[in-house]
């Protein structure tokens, strides 16, 4: 049996070195090769009833990247499966793309035997992600929630805002009425609780949690 495969990629060299190493091997079938995803989503469109195995993306593309097209792939049609093959290794785009059912996700330079290990467990109805992926997906899985555990009282939050605000101790003190000793251990507090080294960490958050608007 052949499977039919598409590949979104707008490097022409990894292109090539993909379709050689596909047509070596007789199990499968390129239907279209294509530079951006918006070429793919309008054959999909075009071609509805036709069978379409597996589609090969990468994430940074002109006109539409990989994430856009896997969505767009998914909602279409559950049974045509994805994999992505890019040099992003991104959290937050790994989470993205798990979340909207990926089929997969291998680095530009896995060698040429997992890429195939990738395509084969892929197409046998599983999902195949490479270690790295992996690790980098749980990694933040846990900071997530460490930051999630991370509880500042309505006090705290008034500090940070006025430290990301760029307010002196002397003035922070004045606004809400504490004595300078008691912010300047509010601040000490907070560096060690957010786990971040000095101020400009404490703004970070402060931008992150909307505390206040970069």
């Amino acid at each position: 049996m052949k499977y039919n495969l598409i590949i979104a990629d707008d490097h022409k060299m990894f292109l090539d070195g993909l379709l050689s190493i596909l047509n070596s091997e007789k199990d499968y079938n390129i239907l279209l090769t294509a530079k951006d995803g918006k070429h793919i989503a309008k054959y999909l469109e075009i071609n509805p009833d036709e069978k379409i195995d597996l589609i090969i993306t990468d994430i940074s593309m002109p006109e539409m990247d990989g994430i856009s097209l896997n969505k767009i792939v998914k909602e279409r049609n559950k049974s045509t499966k994805t994999l992505v093959v890019s040099m992003h290794t991104d959290a937050e785009m790994i989470d993205n793309l798990i979340e909207h059912d990926v089929d997969g996700y291998v680095p530009k330079n896995a060698e040429k035997e997992e890429l195939l290990k990738a395509i084969k467990t892929i197409l046998g109805g599983e999902k195949y992600f490479s270690k790295e992926i992996k690790n980098i997906y749980l990694e933040n899985k846990f900071s997530k929630k460490k930051q999630e555990e991370i509880k500042l009282t309505q006090r705290e939050i008034d500090v940070i805002t006025l430290i990301a605000q760029e307010f002196t101790t002397q003035e922070i003190a004045d606004q809400l009425f504490l004595s300078k000793h008691t912010i300047e251990s509010y601040r000490k507090n907070l560096i060690a609780k957010l786990n971040v080294r000095n101020l400009a960490g404490l703004t970070k958050y402060a931008i992150k949690m909307k505390y206040i608007k970069s």
